[in-house]
């Protein structure tokens, strides 16, 4: 029971990341691509409940942000007037899932004032926004490399496991191959070596394609051996006394053991390809503007005054640390669960 809970507790605040990213054009205030070149490096908009006068407001607002004559890049609240914050106001129009077009917003506040929650970057560029769309990006290369990874690890597992002899043998070592060498190096080679002047589409595709070929190994390995211990079950052996086919077998009596580990193993696979995917834009290797992605938003931090004096440009780490606790999570849920459920 405690493990069910735990489940559907990380389920539930991955379902909710996932969510405000998916509609990252509602959730976000602001267009991610829009340049305001008088704010840049804006610090993260405070949210205020009580007024210069003392007045407490059911409502947060916020002030406007006004630059200093006094120093570059250095801002203070104009504390003339206050901007009530919104809920499910007009803005810069957006597509849901390239589909549905739409111009509401969550929430924002009326002009002059801007609602900046994690900051501006050197373009003036609204992060909350970026982080949201740069999201999409870096979860959906994960998403995808996984599921590319765990379809070739169950075919390379199910095939060595069940039918064994030469082809378990050469799977097997193909598999300790890929898993005794450094991914990270192995794709920053790879990607190297493939062409830096093609579309953003196209650079995508190739980096999902990279990283999810890389980390089929360890999955192929895990399925293997629960194909090993199912084919040798009795009633396996009966289906195949009464004349079962191969296939049949395969998928009525054998890939329903393996949904537990593919499962445990999507929960794990997922946070480290985000990661793969960040590195590799972090490099400058991965997508480009104007497309963000994690990694890409990270890229700034290598400019030393960037790292040392604007600590909102770490926003975007700090929303890879949720997703990465939240499947991990996820993943522990899921192990306590099959641990509880073989006792």
């Amino acid at each position: 029971m405690a493990s069910r809970r735990k489940i559907i507790v990380a389920v539930t605040f991955l379902l909710s990341l996932h969510g405000a990213i998916l509609l990252a054009g509602f959730v976000a205030p602001q267009d991610p691509a829009a340049q305001n070149r008088d704010f840049p490096f804006v610090p993260p908009t405070r949210l205020h409940f009580v007024g210069a006068g003392g007045r407490i407001h059911l409502r947060p607002f916020v002030y406007s942000w006004v630059a200093r004559p006094d120093g570059l890049y250095q801002y203070e609240e104009s504390r003339e007037h206050e901007f009530p914050v919104h809920l499910f106001v007009p803005g810069p129009r957006y597509q849901i899932a390239g589909v549905f077009t739409s111009h509401t917003h969550l929430f924002g506040v009326e002009r002059p004032a801007q609602l900046f929650l994690a900051g501006t970057d050197n373009y003036g560029r609204d992060q909350f926004s970026r982080i949201l769309f740069g999201g999409q990006i870096s979860l959906a290369a994960g998403l995808l490399a996984t599921a590319i990874s765990l379809f070739l690890g169950l075919c390379m597992g199910c095939v060595s496991g069940f039918y064994g002899k030469w082809m378990d043998e050469s799977a097997m070592r193909l598999a300790e191959l890929f898993l005794v060498l450094p991914w990270l190096y192995l794709l920053l080679a790879v990607r190297s070596f493939l062409p830096l002047h093609v579309s953003s589409g196209q650079t995508f595709l190739l980096l999902v394609a990279v990283i999810g070929t890389v980390g089929w190994a360890r999955p192929a390995r895990l399925i293997r051996g629960v194909v090993l211990s199912s084919r040798s079950r009795k009633y396996v052996l009966a289906s195949r006394g009464f004349g079962a086919s191969n296939a049949y077998i395969l998928r009525r009596h054998v890939l329903p053991h393996t949904y537990g580990i593919l499962l445990t193993q999507a929960a794990l696979l997922v946070p480290q390809y985000v990661i793969a995917e960040v590195t590799l834009s972090f490099f400058g290797l991965g997508l480009s503007e104007p497309m963000p992605s994690w990694g890409s938003l990270l890229a700034s931090l290598q400019q030393y005054n960037v790292l040392v004096s604007y600590w909102w440009m770490f926003a975007p780490a700090i929303a890879l640390v949720l997703v990465t606790i939240g499947y991990l999570s996820v993943a522990n849920a899921f192990h306590q669960q099959l641990q509880s459920d073989s006792i």
